[in-house]
């Protein structure tokens, strides 16, 4: 078998991407959609007619609500596709908005199930803010699922553990790149690979201290940056991996082993741990790299929101 069957036997492979016509190549269980993915795609030639159609028959409609018509018909379309589910994300720009989060993701769900699709097939993408582990907690106890993503710091996993939260999405690329560009010169890329990745042992905290404590919260490493951090974490509940990636995957047919295994992560000694709000803010304001890239990741989500809004404005006019 090739690298990604290897890697099937022992995690789930979800896409990332928001270009459903490349899914069937891979066999994907679940695909993950973000704003990036989503305006890349819609930039192609082959999903203007998509765009133009959501769009015509909403045009009446308030500008946020035509976007959430474009996200859960790319969802729509993917589901075609892929087994199992979608993961849509709410408009980064809510990401400190409770409330607003809430609603939101009220009404992305409600766009898929008057599609006919069920609720269980859809992961509402939320940013992993202390506003947005709240705002998640809530869902999760009305029946929405959520995938709680930009999430980088050991306390962002332990607060989305405690809230109960569907499925978390660590970012092991944006960690990897944050300690590259720091070490500069320095920096040793032998050294840091594999499991020695700093991306890799930060999925790897968080899957054992789950694991061990029975959390049921599931574990999906994202934003790979090479098929050596994939490989390391084979055996991680789910891995989120683009579609250039998964072809290397797929042009290989060296060993992989299980890297991380839930047996041995429960026999482990690792302390409970929890955080209030002033702990969760204070362990986050601790690390320079998570307190950086969730900062960044959310306006750079935020700025592909914005160029959505423009395209889709220029579209109903």
């Amino acid at each position: 078998m090739n690298q990604l069957d290897q890697l099937k036997q022992y995690t789930t492979v979800v896409a990332d991407t928001g270009n459903f016509r490349e899914l069937a190549a891979f066999a994907p269980q679940d695909a993950t959609t973000n704003p990036s993915l989503i305006l890349k795609a819609v930039q192609q030639p082959e999903y203007a007619p998509l765009l133009a159609e959501v769009v015509a028959a909403n045009a009446a409609l308030p500008l946020p609500a035509i976007v959430d018509r474009v996200l859960v018909r790319f969802g729509q379309e993917i589901l075609k596709i892929v087994p199992g589910r979608v993961s849509t994300e709410v408009d980064a720009r809510l990401s400190f908005d409770t409330a607003a989060t809430i609603a939101r993701a009220r009404g992305l769900m409600a766009l898929y199930e008057a599609a006919g699709i069920d609720r269980s097939r859809v992961l509402i993408k939320v940013a992993a803010t202390w506003e947005g582990i709240r705002a998640a907690e809530a869902l999760e106890r009305e029946g929405i699922h959520c995938n709680l993503t930009l999430l980088f710091a050991f306390c962002q996993a332990v607060a989305c553990g405690d809230a109960g939260v569907k499925l978390i999405s660590p970012f092991v690329g944006r960690i990897y790149d944050w300690y590259k560009k720091r070490a500069g010169s320095s920096w040793d890329e032998a050294a840091s690979a594999g499991a020695n990745d700093p991306g890799v042992r930060s999925v790897r905290a968080i899957y054992e201290h789950y694991k061990h404590h029975g959390i049921a919260t599931e574990v999906m490493g994202a934003s790979f940056r090479n098929t050596g951090q994939i490989l390391a974490l084979a055996g991680c509940d789910l891995l989120t991996i683009s579609p250039e990636l998964m072809t290397q995957l797929q042009s290989s047919d060296a060993p992989v082993p299980r890297a991380l295994d839930a047996a041995a992560a429960r026999a482990l000694s690792l302390p409970a741990v929890h955080y209030d709000e002033a702990g969760f803010r204070y362990a986050l304001n601790e690390d320079a790299m998570a307190t950086e890239k969730l900062a960044e990741g959310i306006r750079a989500f935020a700025a592909d929101a914005g160029k959505l809004d423009a395209l889709i404005e220029q579209a109903r006019r």
